[in-house]
């Protein structure tokens, strides 16, 4: 197919209308997808909020639980110690 040599007023002016057109398509493309991706980061914060809540809360459950057990374990050993120290068991 052979290429036109000469381009008239008419047909410089649809090739510019086409190229601004498509421009604005895109253009409007992308503005659409920034307020989508703007969209889906405000909604993962959200849920990763919510997970880092989640999970601190567990991490203190758990911390408590730790605690609780170190201070079984230290009266334990405390009762055990008296009461080796009672009967005179080290001498």
């Amino acid at each position: 197919m052979a290429s036109r040599e000469t381009w008239t007023d008419e047909r410089l002016d649809d090739l510019n209308k086409k190229v601004d057109d498509g421009f604005a398509r895109v253009d409007a493309d992308i503005r659409e997808l920034k307020g989508e991706v703007k969209d889906l980061r405000s909604e993962m914060h959200a849920r990763f909020e919510r997970m880092n809540a989640e999970v601190n809360g567990r991490f203190d459950k758990m911390n408590d639980r730790f605690d609780s057990t170190n201070g079984a374990i230290w009266g334990a050993a405390a009762t055990v110690v008296a009461a080796l120290i009672g009967t005179n068991a080290f001498f």
